[in-house]
């Protein structure tokens, strides 16, 4: 009997079982479509004939001349940086949580406003203001009857330095007040109530309490700071990213840019590991300490000088990060409206408008899809594949580029019938998809934070109603989802309007965006007319800060 009816139970589990097969084969080459990029920059250490020996060469060539100099250059950004956003964006972020003052309630919030600034906007406004030609340095001159340069050059590793620390603090600053929003101010009252003086309870208490948190935050801050085009360009600073826009461009050897790209690559993976254990140290140390008395210590009340100290803390970092770059760009605007280009300014917007909206959607939806994937059958494949297709987020965009044009070029030079090498660099198939690898991750992680608050007994529920997959997600899941969804697209729009290393090397042509026509005016030293469009890209970025704010208020 048993013999007799194993045939017909094997069809019957096969046919059980191709829809699923056929998912799982569906969700690899969707996550093989993102991480394509960031697989070909790994590929390129693989033979492959003459190019690899010409890209041998290359290599050898600037191991032995700029190389030394990209890494050496890159380290001192990276430390300086590190160091400058760990004490700028702690600070602040103790000021506002352990001690009481006017104004902390207001800081709260304004701290978080360098967010919305660009570096390189910052960049620009600074070097407007503060070169050799700028207004101080001839206010300077003319009243006090001096000659010469008066201040220190801003387009150097100092003023990248300034301009990294002010840009990116807010990523320590967010991370350390929440952790020490938690528990920090019950802990320092008890150690108060002990004896212990101030300065031991903030050494002893509140520093390693946020530690992992500050850790978290530094890693975030060098990932922006080694995926940096626009300021280390600008700034003519020889880092790893424009040495491998050079390997490409002026060298000519996408193979050599690509293998300097695996360098860089292997850093930031390294810096996200950092990230990832970090994260992990602060849930455990936050769950470690319950909530037992979270209610009845409130933060110190500050007097006098430490008062004004307080003041200082808060004050400079919101000056230096947003309200300085502001001024400076709006002075040239005040001063001669006439000379700005209003007319292509609106097509500027449109283009940028266009490729964030149709990222975004596409964005979206594939968040909803692989999110969706993990909820029905969180096994080990549809993880691995859903991780495979975050793996860009943490790439910078001149990787992205790297690895996104190697396959594209050899597989027009093998099928160039096809027109594969047309359709990704003269249409919008090819920024589209380079945003869709470096930003998906973004939207994907909003999804699955609004699928963390959507109960498993749903679905369960839904089930035994003899609801399909289909019906589960239109008639349960999304309405559900809708804010959380409405935040992915709004970030990754966001996201997409300042990108500029993908958007210089991949948009269509006469398809200039906000970011970079912003870039190629201040490139020509006509920094009035890249006022306007660093303005619009700063009012665009004010967005998720705005409802960022408005989040972390509620939640205290």
């Amino acid at each position: 009997m048993a013999a007799a009816f194993s045939p017909r139970f094997h069809r019957l589990f096969a046919l059980r079982r191709s829809p699923f097969a056929l998912s799982s084969l569906a969700l690899i080459l969707l996550a093989g479509v993102l991480a394509l990029p960031v697989l070909a920059v790994l590929a390129s250490w693989l033979p492959w004939g003459q190019g690899d020996a010409q890209a041998g060469s290359i290599l050898r060539e600037m191991a032995a001349t700029v190389l030394p100099g990209y890494v050496v250059t890159t380290l001192w950004l990276s430390v300086m940086v590190a160091l400058g956003a760990a004490v700028v964006g702690t600070g602040a972020a103790a000021a506002v949580t352990l001690f009481d003052f006017p104004g902390r309630r207001t800081f709260e919030w304004l701290l978080l406003l360098p967010l919305a600034m660009p570096a390189y906007v910052t960049a620009y406004a600074y070097t407007d203001f503060l070169q050799f030609s700028g207004p101080l340095q001839v206010g300077l001159r003319n009243a006090f009857g001096l000659e010469g340069r008066l201040l220190p050059e801003v387009r150097s590793l100092g003023g990248a330095v300034w301009v990294f620390i002010f840009a990116l603090y807010p990523y320590v600053y967010l991370l350390a007040r929440t952790a020490l929003g938690e528990r920090a101010a019950q802990l320092m009252e008890a150690a108060r109530l002990l004896g212990a003086p101030l300065p031991r309870r903030i050494r002893a208490v509140a520093l390693p309490l946020a530690r992992p948190a500050v850790a978290a935050g530094v890693a975030l801050v060098l990932m922006e700071t080694l995926a940096d085009f626009g300021v280390a360009s600008y700034f003519g600073i020889q880092t790893f990213t424009t040495g491998i826009y050079k390997a490409w461009l002026s060298m000519d050897n996408r193979l050599a840019a690509a293998q300097l790209a695996t360098m860089l690559l292997v850093v930031v993976l390294a810096l996200l590991h950092l990230e990832h254990r970090a994260q992990k140290r602060m849930r455990f140390a936050a769950g470690g300490v319950g909530r037992a008395g979270s209610s009845e210590a409130q933060p110190l009340v500050l007097r006098g000088g430490s008062r004004v100290l307080a003041w200082v803390v808060c004050v400079v970092p919101v000056l230096m990060g947003f309200v300085a770059p502001i001024v400076f760009m709006l002075r040239p605007l005040a001063a001669d409206w006439s000379v700005l280009p209003w007319d292509r300014f609106v097509e500027w917007a449109w283009h940028s408008v266009r490729l964030g909206g149709i990222t975004s959607a596409i964005a979206v939806a594939l968040a909803l899809v692989l999110a969706f994937a993990v909820r029905r059958r969180p096994d080990g494949v549809t993880r691995g594949v859903v991780q495979l297709a975050s793996l860009g987020y943490a790439v910078p965009g001149a990787v992205i580029v790297v690895g996104l044009l190697l396959p594209v070029g050899w597989l027009q030079a093998a099928a160039p019938q096809w027109g594969i090498g047309a359709l990704v660099t003269a249409t919008a198939v090819g920024i589209v998809w380079a945003y869709l690898v470096r930003f998906c991750a973004v939207a994907l992680q909003s999804v699955q934070s609004g699928y963390a608050r959507i109960p498993a007994s749903l679905d369960d529920s839904a089930r035994m109603l003899g609801m399909g997959s289909v019906g589960l997600m239109a008639r349960v899941h999304w309405p559900l989802l809708r804010r959380s969804t409405a935040a992915a697209a709004l970030l990754v729009f966001v996201d997409v309007m300042k990108e500029l290393p993908a958007t210089m090397v991949l948009r269509p042509f006469n398809s200039d965006t906000l970011a970079v026509v912003a870039y190629q005016l201040a490139r020509d030293e006509r920094l009035g007319e890249a006022a306007l469009p660093s303005l619009a890209l700063v009012a665009v970025g004010l967005v998720p800060v705005i409802l960022l704010s408005r989040t972390l208020r509620s939640k205290g």
